[in-house]
């Protein structure tokens, strides 16, 4: 029979013999003092503290059970907080209660979002919603879509929904961020990590959790620049399969989003009205920066949208669509098709933004001049950019859209003219 004083692991738990029928035995940690497992015949194993409250009696507190899910350090972090409680004269009934009353990492996310998130009218309330479902929390009981996929959790994720915020540690993040690395890339980890950061912190400053922010000191994994754009050979082939597509509106897309460098969220939400034609110039008011981009407009991507406006039946939206926004919201199936009847592979469809950036580099343009037409925005060049005037930003565009037209064998022009 092993001793009944011992290092509390999962391993050594989960090795510990049943008493006989009718009895119970109580093992002690050796790393946490005063905190106890006690052993069922049943199997029933449940972590416990026996201390003295300041002035009063010991008592044996419950701290939840290791057959239901309560792991060793949560046990212990329970189990230290209610000793110091304890030692200033709290009473173990008052430290328990004020443990229930604790929030939870699901409602400290819910609490983030609608106390700070929407009130500052931050762009990423989706996103940050997103990532919490795949990656941290629960996924919400929604009716799965006819032909859709049944969503579920991202692999190498957790569900935190319905954990203490002080339960969670440090050792528990940097597991998550290796194991989301592992399995969905730095990335992925990367959102999980600031995430976990931005709610604690908040907690922190609004006084709703008292702990060291247990994402503090983890770092964020590097991640590679990627440098993929359209290369001189795979133009001719994409303005080939533009140009026999019927689906105009994904051709349209690629075109804009080739000749704007505009992301894919701010060109899919276009609106008729930001657009002036006769300046050849496009205001996006609502950016991931949160100021408003003006974007010069070279001739072809003029002539596209002079196209366009003759033939789309919208007043408001570049790309309509039949959803609740209004507009197109997901062209990666269609953009796929094109770039697989080009036979050109690896290509997302945030490469296309970077395409223009990099054809302004090779025909010539300064970092500043690429900067300010894609709408970077950046503390050292700030004002750089707002020194620059429209001018030679429309050149550069130009130049480096009429590079890209030349390069695709003229394909641009059969395009327009159809």
């Amino acid at each position: 029979m092993p001793s009944d004083r011992f290092n509390f692991t999962k391993a050594s738990i989960e090795a510990l013999p049943l008493p006989a029928a009718g009895e119970r035995t109580t093992y002690h940690d050796q790393h946490t003092a005063g905190l106890q497992l006690r052993v069922t015949a049943s199997g029933k194993k449940t972590f416990s503290l026996y201390k003295r409250a300041k002035g009063g009696k010991p008592e044996r507190i419950t701290l939840g059970s290791f057959t239901d899910g309560v792991t060793v350090e949560q046990a212990r972090t329970k189990a230290l907080k209610l000793k110091s409680a304890m030692s200033e004269g709290v009473s173990p009934t008052m430290a328990l209660r004020a443990a229930r009353a604790e929030l939870t990492f699901g409602e400290a996310f819910d609490m983030y979002i609608r106390d700070h998130a929407v009130p500052h009218g931050l762009k990423s309330i989706n996103n940050m919603r997103g990532d919490f479902e795949r990656y941290l929390g629960a996924l919400p009981k929604v009716p799965k879509k006819k032909h859709g996929k049944e969503r579920g959790k991202s692999p190498g994720s957790v569900n935190w929904q319905d954990r203490k915020l002080s339960t969670i540690n440090q050792s528990e993040v940097k597991d998550l961020r290796a194991s989301l690395a592992r399995e969905c890339g730095s990335a992925a980890a990367n959102h999980a990590l600031k995430l976990v950061r931005v709610v604690f912190n908040k907690m922190g400053e609004w006084g709703e959790f008292q702990g060291k922010n247990p994402a503090l000191d983890v770092g964020l994994l590097k991640i590679a620049s990627k440098d993929r754009f359209l290369q001189k050979q795979e133009l001719p082939p994409l303005f080939e399969a533009l140009a026999k597509t019927t689906n105009t509106n994904i051709r349209d897309f690629i075109l804009l989003s080739i000749m704007t460098g505009a992301r894919r969220s701010n060109v899919l939400s276009m609106r008729w009205a930001d657009i002036n034609l006769e300046r050849a110039e496009w205001r996006i008011p609502d950016t991931k920066n949160g100021d408003p981009v003006i974007i010069q407009l070279s001739r072809e991507a003029v002539e596209t949208l002079r196209t366009r406006a003759s033939s789309v039946p919208s007043a408001e939206w570049v790309f309509p669509g039949s959803g609740k926004t209004g507009h197109m919201v997901s062209p990666k199936k269609g953009v796929n098709t094109i770039l697989k009847s080009a036979k050109i592979e690896k290509l997302t469809i945030h490469d296309l933004r970077r395409t223009l950036g990099s054809w302004q580099a090779i025909t010539g343009a300064s970092l500043p001049i690429i900067g300010k037409s894609l709408g970077h925005k950046s503390i050292a060049a700030t004002q750089i950019y707002a020194r620059l005037s429209a001018d030679p930003v429309r050149e550069s565009v130009q130049r480096a859209t009429g590079a890209i037209f030349e390069a695709a064998t003229a394909k641009g022009k059969q395009i327009n003219e159809q």
